[in-house]
C-alpha cells in the first residue's frame, strides 16, 4: 500500500494552534476497526476517545446519537476521535462528516477493505464480542452489509483517505496514526486505493454455503468447538501476536492422559489455579484444550469454572488440535504449552510428540539449549524460532514444556496412587506454567515500553527486548540486541565516547540519550553478572554505595548551573536494558521525549526504587524489594508534587509546569531528594 505517512511538524508559532482530528473507521463486521482503535490508542500520545456504538450504552449497545453526543463532547475537550462503527454507506457517515464544520476539524477515514472471507470467518469464530454478532448468523449479516458497501470519496467532505486491503496495510496506518503527536498533522488525499470489482467479492456465496457455526458454542462462551470446515490458511496473517492482540495460552490438560491421573482431582486444581493466575496475567487468557469432542475434564472444568464465576473472556475451553488452533479453529495462540517428558525429548506419544512433530527440528535444538531435563511440577519456557512451522503457520511464539505428576506404573516416577504427593506436583506443575506465562505477557507490555536509554525512537521500538524465562524457582533474563547497549557501554566505555561524560574504575556515567527531563544521566556499574537491581546482594553494597556517591556528585554540579532543579536517585525495579543502572533525573520531567503513562510510571510509582532505600534495605536484609507488578505501569497519572491526576500526558505536563506544590512528604524524608536548601549551603 502506498500510503504518504509523512507527519507534518507544525512551526514553533503554530504551536498553540493544535486540533483534533475526527477518523471514520469504515469495515465490515470482523474487519478489525476495534483492535485498530486499541493498537493506536496503546502507543499515541494525542489523547484520543474510541465512539462505539456497541458499548456507548454504559457498555451496551446505543445509538447513533449517542455516539454523535460523545463526538462532539470529546471534540469540545481538545480529544481527537475514532468512530467505531461499520460507516459502510454514505447516510452511515454523513451525520459524523458534518462534525467537520461544527468544530473545524479535519475529518479521515481508514478503510479496512480486507478479504470478505476473512471478515466472515472472524465474526463467526469469535466469543464474547461486544455487538454479540457471533456464530453462525453473523455471515449472512457480514453479507448483507458487504452488499450495500459504498466505498468513501474526498468529496464526502473528508480530507484524507486511507485505503487497507491487507493485514500490512492496516499495520502501517496503526504506524502512521500511532505516531501522531498531538500537534502533528497528515497530507490530505487518497491513499492505497486499488481498483476492486463492483460485485462483492468473487466466492463469497460458496464461502457462505461451507462456513457453520461453531458448532455448541454456550452462551456462557466458556467452550468453542470449530466447525469441520476451514477457511483457507492464505487468508490469515502470520506474526509474533495472536490477530486479536490478545496473548494466549493453549494448555491440554496435564497428567490425566498417559500419565492416568484422576480428571475429578484435575479440574479441582486447573479452576482453583486457574481462579489464582487469572488475575496476573494482565490483558491475557488461559484456553484448556482438548482433542475430543467428548473430553470429560472439558466438562468438569467447564462447570466448575463457572460456579466460581470465572471470567469466561479471561479463560475458557476449547476443542482442537492444540498444533492447529489457528489454522483448524480460528483460535489464534501465541504461547502453547506441551504435557512433556522429563528428558525434555520427543516421542512417547499423545501432545509431547503432536507438538515436536509440528515444530520440527528447530523445538528441540532450541529446548536444548534452555535445559537437559524437567522436574515434576515445573516448567521452562522455549522461545521458538521463526523458522519452526508452528510459529509460520499457527503463530506460536513460545513452547511452555511442563511436566507433571504420573500414576501409570509403566511410566518413570510413578507415584503408586499418593494423590497426596501428586495433587501438590500437579499444582505446581499448572503454577510453574501460569507463571511462565504471566512472564512473557510481561515481557510483552515492557517491549512497548523501552526503558529511557537508547530505545525511544521508532526504529529501535520495533526491535526486540528480553525474554524473561522461570526454570524451577530461578529466574533470568535473556537480553535482546536493543537490551545489550548499556551492558557494552558499560564494559567498553572507550569504544562509545559519544554521551559518556564520566569514566571511572567502577561506573561509567551517560547522558540518557532520550531523557526524561531537563537532566536525566544514568551511572552504570561496571561489574559483570550485575544485570539488574534483582541481582543485587550484600556483597554489592560497596558498589551500590559508589553509585550513589557519584550520581549525587552530578546532582549538585547540576544545581550549582540551576538551582531551581531538584533530583532524585533511583532504580527501575525490573530494567528493559542489561547492566545495573541507576537514574539521577530532575524532577521537572520537561522533555518531549516523556511520550506516555509507562514512562512516567516508570519513574513516578513504587515501581522506582530510591537509591538510599536500596542501600538501607540490602545493608539490612541482604536483597532489596522488588516493586515490579506491571499494575504500576497502568497506575493513573498524577502529578509528582501534589498528587492530583491527569487525563493524559500533555495535561500533566501542562499542571507540573506551573505546580509549585512541595513534594510529598514521604520524598521529602531520608535524603530521598536533592536540592539546594534554604541557606543555600550544600545540604539536602
Amino acid at each position: 500500500m502506498e500510503v504518504d505517512d509523512e507527519i507534518i511538524k507544525p512551526k514553533e508559532n503554530e504551536e498553540d494552534n493544535r486540533k483534533p482530528i475526527v477518523v471514520i473507521l469504515i469495515g465490515a463486521p470482523g474487519s478489525g476497526k476495534s483492535v485498530f482503535c486499541d493498537n493506536v490508542m496503546r502507543v499515541s500520545t494525542r489523547p484520543w476517545v474510541r465512539v462505539c456504538q456497541d458499548t456507548i450504552g454504559n457498555g451496551k449497545s446505543g445509538t447513533k446519537a449517542q455516539c454523535l453526543a460523545l463526538a462532539s463532547t470529546s471534540l469540545k475537550d481538545g480529544k481527537s476521535i475514532f468512530i467505531d462503527r461499520c460507516n459502510l454507506t454514505i447516510e452511515q457517515r454523513a451525520d459524523f462528516i458534518k462534525l467537520k464544520e461544527s468544530y473545524q476539524v479535519d475529518i479521515h477515514a481508514v478503510v479496512l477493505d480486507l478479504p470478505a472471507k476473512l471478515c466472515i470467518s472472524r465474526s463467526v469464530k469469535r466469543t464474547g464480542h461486544e455487538g454479540n454478532l457471533q456464530g453462525g448468523k453473523a455471515a449472512a449479516v457480514v453479507h448483507q452489509m458487504l452488499r450495500k458497501k459504498e466505498l468513501p470519496k474526498l468529496n464526502e467532505g473528508f480530507t484524507r483517505i486511507t485505503f487497507c486491503q491487507t493485514e500490512n496495510d492496516v499495520q502501517e496506518a496503526v504506524n502512521t496514526y500511532g505516531a501522531l503527536s498531538s500537534s502533528d498533522v497528515l497530507p490530505s488525499g487518497v491513499f492505497g486505493e486499488k481498483k476492486t470489482d463492483t460485485k462483492v467479492q468473487l466466492g463469497i456465496m460458496k464461502f457462505l454455503k461451507r462456513v457453520d457455526a461453531p458448532s455448541k458454542v454456550t452462551s456462557d462462551k466458556t467452550i468453542s468447538e470449530p466447525s469441520n470446515h476451514h477457511v483457507d490458511e492464505r487468508q490469515e496473517q502470520s506474526g509474533t501476536q495472536p490477530l486479536d492482540g490478545v496473548p494466549t495460552l493453549a494448555f491440554p490438560s496435564i497428567s490425566t492422559a498417559d500419565f492416568q491421573f484422576n480428571t475429578e482431582k484435575a479440574s479441582d486444581i486447573i479452576v482453583e489455579t486457574v481462579e489464582e493466575f487469572v488475575h496476573k496475567i494482565g490483558n491475557g487468557r488461559l484456553v484448556l484444550v482438548d482433542i475430543s469432542h467428548g473430553s470429560n475434564i472439558l466438562s468438569l472444568v467447564k462447570s466448575k469454572a463457572a460456579v466460581k464465576n470465572i471470567d469466561p473472556t479471561k479463560f475458557f475451553t476449547f476443542v482442537g488440535d492444540i498444533t492447529k488452533l489457528r489454522s483448524g479453529g480460528g483460535l489464534h495462540c501465541n504461547v502453547i504449552a506441551n504435557a512433556a517428558n522429563w528428558r525434555l525429548k520427543p516421542g512417547g506419544g499423545g501432545v509431547n510428540a503432536a507438538i515436536f512433530d509440528a515444530a520440527g527440528p528447530d523445538l528441540e535444538t532450541a529446548t536444548k539449549k534452555r535445559a537437559g531435563s524437567l522436574s515434576p511440577g515445573k516448567a521452562v519456557t522455549v522461545p521458538l524460532p521463526s523458522t519452526s512451522p508452528l510459529f509460520s503457520k499457527q503463530g506460536v511464539t513460545h513452547v511452555i514444556h511442563v511436566l507433571g505428576p504420573n500414576m501409570n506404573p509403566k511410566r518413570p516416577n510413578c507415584l503408586n496412587d499418593d494423590y497426596t504427593t501428586g495433587c501438590k506436583i500437579l499444582r505446581e506443575a499448572y503454577s510453574s506454567l501460569f507463571e511462565n506465562f504471566a512472564s512473557i505477557v510481561r515481557t510483552q507490555e515492557k517491549s512497548s515500553d523501552c526503558e529511557a536509554s537508547n530505545c525511544d525512537d521508532e526504529k529501535t521500538k520495533k526491535l526486540k527486548g528480553f525474554i524473561e524465562v522461570n526454570e524451577s524457582n530461578n529466574s533470568k533474563k535473556d537480553w535482546g540486541t536493543w537490551g545489550q547497549a548499556l551492558y557494552k557501554v558499560a564494559m567498553h566505555p572507550e569504544k562509545h565516547r559519544n554521551g559518556v561524560v564520566e569514566i571511572l574504575d567502577d561506573v561509567v556515567v551517560l547522558n540518557d540519550v532520550y531523557p526524561k527531563a531537563q537532566r536525566h544521566i544514568l551511572v552504570i556499574a561496571r561489574a559483570e553478572g550485575l544485570d539488574r537491581l534483582a541481582d543485587v546482594s550484600r556483597k554489592h553494597l560497596p558498589i551500590l554505595r559508589t553509585m550513589h556517591d557519584v550520581g549525587v556528585k552530578w546532582a549538585r554540579t547540576f544545581l550549582k548551573e540551576n538551582q531551581s532543579l531538584v533530583f532524585r536517585l533511583g532504580y527501575h525495579s525490573s530494567p528493559s536494558m542489561r547492566q545495573l543502572h541507576l537514574h539521577v533525573i530532575s524532577q521537572d520531567f520537561d522533555s518531549k521525549h516523556l511520550k506516555n503513562k509507562k514512562h512516567w510510571n516508570s519513574l513516578n510509582s513504587p515501581f522506582f526504587r530510591d537509591s538510599v532505600d536500596v542501600i538501607q534495605q540490602v545493608s539490612e536484609e541482604g536483597r532489596p524489594t522488588l516493586n515490579d507488578d506491571q499494575k504500576f505501569m497502568s497506575m493513573e497519572l498524577r502529578c509528582n508534587r501534589c498528587r492530583s491526576a491527569h487525563p493524559n500526558i500533555p495535561r500533566l505536563k501542562s499542571h507540573i509546569a506551573i505546580c509549585k506544590s512541595p513534594f510529598p512528604a514521604n520524598l521529602l524524608q531520608n535524603d530521598r531528594l536533592l536540592q539546594n536548601a534554604p541557606n543555600k549551603d550544600d545540604n539536602v
